[in-house]
Parts: C-alpha cells; structure tokens; sequence
C-alpha cells in the first residue's frame, strides 16, 4: 500500500530526471496524503511530457456523482488490466508520480511509528500511477490518480506486504505511451521493482498527522532514555 509519501526535490531537479522541457515551481511537501493536490508526469495531447497536478484518489470516468464513490487511493498490478475502474486508466492515462521517498507505520493505532522508505542514493524516483477524467453533467471536471502497487520487496516486507510500483528513468517512454490503447507493450512492467535499492529510516511520529508539513518531519526522534 502507498498512503503518504513526500516530494522534496526542487522543480529543476524534478524537471531534469523526467525530461520536463518546462514545469511550474513548488515548494517542498513532506507529507502528501489523499485528496490533496499532487503532480503527476504525463504525455501531453502533443506527446511532450508535462507536469500536472491532480487530486489523489481516482475517480473513473464513468461514475455518475463522485460523492457517491469511494475514495481509490492504489490499484494493485495483479488486478489493474480487468477491474473496471481502471482498465481504461491503465489503457490511456498511465503517468507516473515523481517522489522523493514514501512512508509505511509499524505499531499500534494508537502509537504508530512512521519510517520513511527512499533510494539509497538519495534523488528522486518515479511512482507508476493510472489517471482519468470526470466530467460531470454541469461541465465540472475532476482529474484524479491513483497509486499503483506491488508485491513489497526485502526492505518493505517487514512493514507491509505492499509498495508502490517503482519504474526506472529507461521505463519511462514507454510507460507513458498510451497511444496505442493496449497494455501488452508494459506487461512487463507491471511487476515488482529489481534494483530498487531502498533504505529504510525512523522519522518524527509528528507526521502521523496527515495536516502536518515541514522538514522536521524527516528527522529520526530521540534516542529513548532507559
């Protein structure tokens, strides 16, 4: 599962590791959660890859009122190409999520200890993720994603059974490809990341609380005293 995850990188960085010919800036965000606006990679209508921001947690075309709908966060690989709500996302609106790490809790409810998940090299890295488009009867519109997820690897396994769906920099033309309308070109892809190289940190339990941001939230708690 992937319910929070941080993008910290500055947009130069961001803009330069997804062949971005332009972007917008945006500060740092240390604690992403669902429904709230996040940017996604994707081809634009001229095939030139662009950044857009999107509410997190999909909402298929299709739906009728999205009040009604429930709120779709990730979409596990192994059922992405025959569940309705996302064949068609997975067909046409593959992007990815640029992040710099994401989160996973171990412990009770109550006192839940959060650890952050990032590449060892440090930088970023790319969330494989499906979008679509409502567009409601009085002409509102809604562009949404969600998460894609994989069987966890060594690192994660022992805080949950599972990660997002990462792909690496020689993925990326071909994942966003959509022109096609088929999925067979990326079955491939759909599989758990080799060479993820993941290290795993303590951080502030402070980010248990899906409103709090800043840098503060990166930094491992104290040593308890015996």
């Amino acid at each position: 599962m992937c319910s929070r995850y941080n993008l910290t990188s500055p947009a130069e960085a961001v803009r330069a590791y997804f062949g971005l010919a332009e972007s917008d800036t945006f500060p740092p965000r240390y604690n992403i959660a669902p429904t709230q606006p996040v940017a996604i990679v994707r081809r634009s209508p001229v095939q030139t890859r662009e950044l857009r921001l999107v509410r997190w947690g999909l909402i298929p075309g299709w739906v009728k009122d999205p009040r009604d709908f429930g709120l779709i966060v990730n979409a596990r690989v192994e059922t992405v190409t025959d569940k309705p709500s996302f064949r068609g996302a997975l067909r046409h609106r593959r992007c990815l999520v640029p992040a710099n790490g994401f989160y996973e809790w171990t412990g009770p409810t109550r006192a839940r200890v959060p650890f952050l998940f990032r590449p060892q090299a440090g930088g970023l890295m790319a969330l494989g993720a499906v979008a679509d488009h409502w567009l409601g009867a009085d002409g509102s519109e809604l562009e949404t994603m969600a998460i894609l997820t994989v069987s966890a690897d060594a690192t994660v396994a022992p805080f949950h059974d599972r990660m997002p769906l990462i792909l690496h920099a020689e993925m990326f033309e071909r994942w966003l490809d959509c022109r096609s309308g088929e999925t067979g070109s990326i079955a491939d892809l759909l599989t758990p990341a080799t060479g993820a190289a993941l290290e795993c940190v303590e951080v502030n339990p402070e980010l248990n609380r899906a409103g709090r941001e800043g840098p503060d939230l990166l930094v491992p708690p104290r040593p308890r005293l015996i």
